[in-house]
């Protein structure tokens, strides 16, 4: 069921009557006042203002010149030899013999044969140990002068490669400091003698990550 609105409440309910005596208040508003005010006076607003002259000035059309183009340099004079400066030629006999021997031409330079390269693991089981420890390798860097005086400071980044007999066959920087320290840490870990690397308990050759650090005292 429904619910009515209480009348006290109903805010439109008298909404069209207000509306229609709103409309003849105004109404009867426009026609009192047209009535009793027909004309309206206007005055003219008069500005005295002196007028100014503008003199135009006819501006003369300028014409670019192409200028002429500079003249060349004049050739710098090269003196001619004379006829007691020319040596005498002597052409040598280019008649070919046919019934001479022609030495067969030589072998081509055999390639020298590419160096197979060796393959080194990753990981393995037993990754290679330095003997003595990273300490032992500390022991061995001789800190170069430059990075003393530079206050060159860091830590050096070695790859190495051990082969089956613990043997450092190669090294190279991962990340360097410069300043001599990446030399110096190569060096040191050339000169490292490792306990190799084991795979199912044979020795196999490895590639590891050494770090190795500068510090100054």
């Amino acid at each position: 069921m429904a619910l009515k609105k209480n009348p006290k409440a109903d805010i439109k309910s008298k909404y069209r009557t207000v509306l229609e005596i709103s409309l003849a208040l105004s109404l009867l508003l426009l026609i009192v006042a047209f009535k009793y005010f027909p004309h309206i006076e206007t005055q003219a607003l008069e500005v005295d203002a002196a007028q100014e002259l503008v003199d135009v000035e006819d501006i003369v059309n300028t014409k670019q010149e192409n200028l002429p183009p500079p003249p060349p340099k004049p050739p710098i004079p090269i003196e001619a030899p004379s006829d007691d400066d020319l040596e005498d030629i002597e052409i040598a006999d280019t008649e070919l013999d046919e019934e001479a021997e022609v030495a067969p031409p030589p072998p081509p330079p055999q390639k020298e044969e590419e160096e197979v390269s060796v393959e080194f693991f990753l990981a393995v089981e037993e990754m290679p140990e330095p003997i003595g420890g990273i300490q032992g390798i500390q022991e061995k860097i001789v800190y170069p002068e430059i990075a003393k005086r530079a206050g060159v400071q860091g830590r050096v980044f070695i790859k190495a490669f051990v082969d089956e007999s613990g043997t450092v066959q190669k090294a190279e920087v991962i990340k360097g400091i410069g300043a001599g320290c990446d030399e110096a840490a190569i060096s040191a870990v050339m000169k490292t003698k490792f306990k190799p690397g084991k795979q199912r308990g044979k020795p196999v050759r490895v590639q590891v990550s050494i770090p190795i650090l500068f510090k100054l005292n």
